[in-house]
C-alpha cells in the first residue's frame, strides 16, 4: 500500500518561484522579507527537496517567514556542496546551524608515522591539509585531548605517554588501575604501544594535498561543464561553460567543510581531476 505525501503546510511563498524550481542539482535559498536568507540547502533534485520542506512540520516557523525560493543550478553534486558551504559562510542564513566557519582548528600530530608522543597543534603551528602526520580535526585543544583520552580507554594506551598526565616513579595512574599495559615503566614494549596508537588514529588521518599544485575537479551534465579549481584543499572558484568566465573566490584558509566534501572523491579517485 503506497503512502501519500503529507499536505503542504500553510505558507506565503510566491507560487511562481516554486513553479520555476528545476528537477536538477544545485542550491536553493529560502528568502523572507529581510535581507538575510532564511535557509540555504542543496539537493540533486531541487524541486523535490524544496517541496519536502513544505511538508515538514518542524520547519513551520521558517516556512511562515518565507516569501520566495531562489535556486542556483550546478552541473554536479560536488559543485552544489561547495556552493552551499560557501554561501552559508558568506550570507549567514538564520536557520542554518551547520557549515559555519570555525575560527580555528586543532589536530593531533605524531612525530613519526609509527607513533610517538602526540602533540596538539593548531593551524598557526602547521599548514593543515599540506602536512603529513596530522590526525583528526577539532574545534579546540580540549576536544582533541578528549579524543585522545577516548582512544586511550579503548586501546589501553598510556595517558602519560600521550602527554595527558605526568608519569611518576611508579608509572602513570592508568598503570595503577590496570588501564595502561605498562609502556611508561618498560613492562610493555614502547614500539607495541606506539603501533596501537597509530592504528587507533589511522581512520582520523588528515590527508596532505596529493598534487604538486592546483587542479580542476570537473563535473559535466550533458554539454554543460563546470570546472572547480582546488589547491591545498581550498576551493578557489568555478569556471562554467554556460557563462564562460572564471568565478574566483577570495583566498581563504583551510576550511573543514570544504575538506570533508573533497577528500573522499579525490583520495578514492572517483572524481574527474585535471591539472590546472
Amino acid at each position: 500500500m503506497t503512502q501519500t505525501a503529507a499536505p503542504a503546510l500553510p505558507h506565503l511563498i510566491d507560487p511562481h518561484s516554486l513553479a520555476a524550481l528545476p528537477r536538477g542539482c544545485g542550491v536553493y535559498i529560502f528568502r523572507g522579507e529581510g535581507t538575510l536568507p532564511l535557509y540555504i540547502g542543496k539537493s540533486v533534485d531541487i524541486r523535490s527537496r524544496v517541496l519536502a520542506h513544505l511538508r515538514t512540520q518542524e520547519e513551520a516557523e521558517m516556512l511562515a517567514q518565507s516569501r520566495r525560493v531562489d535556486c542556483i543550478e550546478t552541473a554536479g553534486e560536488i559543485g552544489a556542496l561547495l556552493l552551499e558551504a560557501r554561501l552559508i559562510k558568506q550570507r549567514h542564513p538564520l536557520y542554518n546551524i551547520r557549515l559555519r566557519r570555525l575560527r580555528s582548528l586543532c589536530a593531533i600530530e605524531l612525530p613519526h608515522l609509527t607513533g610517538g608522543t602526540p602533540q596538539i597543534v593548531t593551524g598557526k603551528d602547521v599548514a593543515v591539509g599540506q602536512t603529513d602526520r596530522l590526525y583528526g580535526l577539532f574545534s579546540s585543544v580540549h576536544a582533541a585531548q578528549s579524543k585522545l583520552r577516548e582512544l586511550a580507554d579503548q586501546h589501553r594506551l598510556c595517558l602519560g605517554l600521550l602527554g595527558l598526565e605526568k608519569i611518576g616513579q611508579r608509572g602513570c595512574f592508568g598503570l595503577q588501575v590496570k588501564t595502561c599495559l605498562g609502556a611508561c615503566v618498560g613492562t610493555e614494549n614502547r614500539q607495541a604501544h606506539d603501533q596501537r596508537l597509530f592504528t587507533a588514529l589511522v581512520d582520523l588521518k588528515v590527508h596532505a594535498w596529493p598534487f604538486p599544485g592546483a587542479v580542476d575537479l570537473v563535473e559535466q551534465n550533458g554539454h554543460w561543464v563546470q570546472r572547480h579549481r582546488i589547491h591545498n584543499w581550498r576551493y578557489l572558484g568555478t569556471w562554467c561553460s554556460k557563462h564562460p568566465q572564471h568565478e574566483a573566490h577570495e583566498a581563504q584558509g583551510f576550511d573543514l567543510d570544504t575538506y570533508k566534501i573533497l577528500v573522499k572523491p579525490i583520495m578514492m579517485n572517483t572524481a574527474r581531476i585535471e591539472l590546472a
